[in-house]
């Protein structure tokens, strides 16, 4: 009499004779000998696993704690089943104890900064191990760090601190960046004054020149005038003048001695002097 086995896809039937292993079952219909023989499945589907949360210590002697999940599949049956009492749980010995060392080999924010790095060295690190339990690990994923409670407070201290330093220097700035601006529209405004006053200076300074000249080519114009006059004037006139002259500076109890060839001289001076105070019509 025979027994019937069905060994389903991705699994294998592992027979073992009066106790002893003897042969293995693909996926599919096998034959075996009840009471003699025994076939038991083994599954080589891919499968999750959640390790314990793992506690390690960093280099800088922080205390983290770490959440380790992974993906594993069973390449040897046989070893898996008979090479050790619990393959799984000597796996997770076997990941938990690598990943302290990793952890132990980093500082702690190179933990917390480099999961990627934590999981290349972990995948490296235990590929050769897990085999001696007929089991590969296919994908390992770091989940959450959290570091011990002292050292999160002090973290959360570091941060207040360095938020609150980089407040005070961009207050700093802001006030120098203030100040700057105020001296600069101080003195734009200084410059500015200056240029406007230096302008009305010279506006000024213009006008009184043109003025001076103004007032300068009036006066030449008048003496041309006045000279043009005096060459027209009579001789006889200017010798009127002459005795008029003379004769008023001796009513003043002046005495006048005037050689006879200037008294036609002091005609023209008594005649010009009339002249220049002549008012302007």
């Amino acid at each position: 009499m025979l027994g019937i086995k069905i060994v389903q896809q991705n699994n294998v039937g592992l027979v073992t004779f009066l106790g002893k292993y003897a042969r293995q079952f693909e996926s599919g219909l096998h034959f075996y000998i009840p009471f003699f023989e025994r076939v038991k499945t083994v599954s080589l589907q891919s499968q999750p696993l959640a390790l314990p949360v793992q506690t390690g210590i960093t280099r800088d002697n922080a205390s983290i704690s770490i959440q380790v999940t992974l993906n594993y599949r069973i390449t040897n049956a046989e070893r898996y089943t008979f090479g050790n009492s619990n393959s799984i749980q000597s796996m997770a010995y076997q990941v938990s104890g690598t990943l302290r060392d990793i952890i132990g080999s980093m500082d702690l924010d190179d933990v917390l900064n480099s999961t990627d790095k934590i999981n290349t060295k972990l995948m490296q690190n235990i590929g050769d191990l897990t085999n001696t339990y007929g089991i590969m690990i296919e994908r390992v994923q770091i989940g959450d760090l959290t570091p011990s409670k002292g050292v999160s407070e002090a973290m959360e201290n570091q941060i207040t601190a360095s938020k609150n330093k980089q407040a005070t220097i961009s207050e700093a700035q802001g006030n120098a960046e203030q100040i700057r601006l105020n001296t600069e529209a101080k003195n734009a405004a200084k410059i500015a004054t200056a240029k406007a006053d230096k302008q009305q200076t010279e506006i000024h300074a213009d006008a009184a020149a043109y003025a001076t000249k103004v007032q300068a080519e009036a006066d030449q114009y008048r003496i041309e005038q006045l000279q043009a006059a005096l060459a027209n004037i009579d001789q006889k006139y200017l010798n009127a003048q002459s005795i008029d002259a003379l004769k008023s500076a001796g009513e003043q109890g002046n005495l006048i001695i005037v050689p006879n060839d200037s008294n036609a001289d002091y005609g023209q001076l008594a005649t010009f002097s009339k002249l220049l105070h002549k008012p302007d019509q």
